[in-house]
């Protein structure tokens, strides 16, 4: 059995930082202590580092099958752990569409063979495929994947019945889009009238507005209120939208919330330098619920933080507004955008702890004795400039070029296979199916 000694570790778990050891063995955790015998098949000396249990991103999109010209499985999940996600939750809009069990096992099919790190896959809901939903297997898929709002491919739900089939029925967690899609519509419309074709991105936040926003999630809200659903409302963008939600431990709560990097960084001020390049849905909006975010963040208002990592090509984004897709790359620096904002202890519940809590993962999500040794070392000593000659994801770009951050990720274990290192991506480690204590 191949054993890992990692020494002199700022460990970062459970709302703490005590310095100590980690024996890894087997894949898995073996033994914590403040010093242990240094004996073992390869020792890692931290030299102080921080040692956090690695990201679980519930919600990304790796666009295969279907699209991979603009990303795929295996580039994608390298690009994750270099940023020191050791596992991800994929979202349906792929083509075709996983709205079925069998679409979605081939995807786990493909998995096994690409992906760097630990996967799940959402399963999407249609507005006819209720059966589909009810016959997942709850211990080996992460969700359902609920579109409330404009989507893709016939993943909108938008009939009463099918609605209200999803909220009362369905036991796992239900993970939300929210965007009212007849608001969208009358603002969109407006817009054209008064701009033509040539919308500036600036309208965005209007077009994809508050409004849009609020009006869905009063919905979910209301509806998981009436059947006691467990929902996960997707990048909330707005200081509106807070009131549907409470602060306190994630046990303790059957609606939670979810923030995203690039919500927490940018604003509306930003659409005239960025353009396209912070296009995405729903809109970043105001410097006032920008900072309404960030604080539902500290105050546990929100409980967890997402990418949404949504690759496109850099030349589709060099489109007029009506063309260029929305979605932005971003997992390569999600845990180093959030701790420039937050805490260590704090980073390392909302990227890791309450994700596991809220979707009930199988021993993975904190550092622990006899989990699995998702880990990941963060010099936060080592500043770094995000550039295109650093970016590894195979669409090559990002919204944080120019940004220096910090921190840097320094190594990345997954399942206790060292899968980044000295700014490499292993590209043999395999993850592994993640399961869930349901």
């Amino acid at each position: 059995m191949q054993t890992t000694l990692i020494t002199n570790a700022r460990m970062v778990n459970d709302g703490e930082i005590r310095e100590g050891d980690v024996l890894i063995k087997n894949g898995r955790i073996e033994n914590i202590a403040p010093s242990l015998p240094g004996e073992a098949d390869q020792i890692i000396d931290a030299q102080g580092k921080a040692l956090l249990p690695g990201m679980i991103d519930c919600h990304v999109h790796f666009r295969e099958p279907g699209l991979e010209v603009k990303a795929d499985m295996h580039s994608e999940s390298g690009a994750a752990v270099a940023g020191g996600v050791t596992s991800i939750m994929e979202m349906p809009n792929t083509k075709p569409a996983a709205i079925s069990n069998a679409v979605l096992e081939d995807k786990f099919a493909l998995a096994s063979t690409k992906c760097i790190a630990n996967y799940s896959f959402h399963l999407g809901a249609s507005n006819t495929n209720i059966e589909e939903l009810l016959a997942m297997d709850p211990k080996k898929v992460c969700g359902v994947k609920l579109f409330m709002g404009a989507s893709t491919g016939g993943l909108l739900v938008d009939r009463t019945e099918q609605l209200e089939n999803i909220f009362g029925k369905i036991e796992v967690p239900i993970s939300l889009h929210c965007e009212d899609t007849n608001t969208i519509r009358e603002n969109e419309k407006a817009a054209r009238e008064k701009f033509g074709e040539a919308i500036p991105f600036s309208e965005h936040w209007k077009i994809r507005s508050e409004e849009a926003c609020y009006v869905s999630t009063k919905l979910a809200y209301e509806l998981a209120t009436k059947y006691g659903s467990q929902i996960h409302v997707l990048h909330l963008t707005t200081a509106k939208e807070l009131e549907f939600f409470k602060a306190g431990a994630v046990e303790n709560k059957k609606i939670t919330g979810e923030a995203c990097p690039h919500m927490l960084w940018f604003s509306s001020d930003d659409y005239e330098e960025k353009g396209a390049f912070i296009k995405c849905n729903p809109s970043i909006k105001t410097p006032a619920d920008r900072a309404a975010i960030r604080q539902a963040v500290i105050d546990g208002v929100i409980d967890t933080i997402g990418t949404d990592h949504a690759p496109h090509l850099f030349e589709e984004k060099l489109n007029n507004y009506g063309s260029a897709p929305s979605g932005l790359p971003l997992i390569q620096s999600a845990m180093t955008s959030a701790v420039e904002l937050f805490p260590l202890e704090m980073v390392a519940e909302k990227t890791a702890h309450n994700p596991a809590k809220i979707f009930q993962c199988l021993e993975r999500g904190f550092i622990r004795e006899g989990y699995w040794a998702d880990l990941v070392l963060i010099d936060t000593e080592k500043p770094h400039t995000v550039s295109k000659n650093n970016i590894k994801y195979k669409c090559g770009w990002s919204p944080f070029e120019g940004v220096t951050f910090k921190s840097s990720i320094d190594t990345t274990f997954v399942n206790g296979k060292i899968a980044f290192s000295n700014d490499e991506i292993n590209t043999s480690v395999r993850g592994k199916r993640l399961l869930f204590d349901r």
